[in-house]
């Protein structure tokens, strides 16, 4: 296994919840795994969609995947399911609760700020 794939244990929790692999019309599609896990390295290492492994498949069948996946609804239902499953197993805590606490700082001049007597102003 590799940095960023799914682990044998967490596919096999996420495998019956995604779409069929076969469909009932046209040719098969591509593995679910290794275009999850194509989804996966873009999603962890931030970086575009061109510079994807070749080992995830074609940069268009993972890319066009993922949106019609996320239009579809497929990521929010297997998170649903998922946490179903951990909340039924008595694994999750709804009581904790965690705040994003990212500061973005501005530019003094992308905030508004009025010009001082400096050059120009």
């Amino acid at each position: 296994m590799r940095r960023y794939e799914l682990t044998d244990a967490q596919w096999e929790q996420i495998a019956p919840l995604l779409p069929p692999q076969k469909p009932r019309t046209g040719r098969p599609a591509e593995d679910h795994r290794q275009v999850l896990n194509g989804m996966l390295w873009i999603l962890r290492t931030g970086a575009p969609w061109a510079d994807l492994p070749a080992r995830y498949g074609a940069v268009g069948t993972v890319s066009s995947r993922f949106y019609r996946w996320r239009q579809a609804g497929v990521f929010d239902r297997v998170l649903r399911c998922l946490q179903a499953q951990a909340d039924a197993r008595g694994d999750l805590d709804w009581d904790l609760h965690f705040v994003d606490a990212t500061v973005v700082r501005a530019h003094q001049h992308a905030a508004g700020a009025r010009r001082s007597g400096a050059i120009g102003g």
